[in-house]
């Protein structure tokens, strides 16, 4: 019996992806909708209060602003985006940094443009969420 009880408290958590891996997957579902322009996923993936501030100096302030601004930008940049997390550093237990190379590739400008992001997840009642993004482009090496 007491197996059973043990079998049955664990079996919920084995079906939870490893944090990390959660962690992983939101920026993959994040990148995911932005390729594919889905104002609905994206809204579910951001806290209420979410904030971006993107490589141009624009600091997108609550989610529906980094609604508006992120297929805005998708718009008129075109191109396919990725994010390659390179890391993932824990906070505490409901609080991780994924970094990681984010890439525009074939804008309309026919470039590709190469830059870091940072992203802050949180684990809130619904599930890991971003919480803010800060993207950069890489600054030549102080001489």
């Amino acid at each position: 019996m007491r197996i059973l009880a043990l079998l049955l408290a664990v079996l919920p958590l084995a079906a939870q992806p490893a944090p990390e891996a959660a962690i992983r997957d939101l920026v993959a579902r994040y990148v995911d909708a932005r390729e594919h322009r889905d104002a609905k996923v994206l809204e579910s993936l951001f806290t209420s209060d979410a904030d971006q501030l993107v490589s141009s100096g624009e600091w997108r302030k609550g989610r529906d602003a980094l609604v508006r601004g992120t297929l805005a930008s998708s718009e008129a940049t075109g191109g396919r985006r990725s994010i390659a997390v390179e890391s993932v550093r824990w906070l505490g237990p409901d609080a991780a940094i994924a970094d990681g190379r984010y890439e525009i590739a074939a804008t309309a400008a026919g470039q590709t443009r190469r830059m870091w992001t940072t992203i802050l997840c949180l684990r809130t009642n619904e599930g890991w969420r971003i919480a803010a993004i800060r993207n950069m482009l890489p600054a030549p090496p102080a001489r």
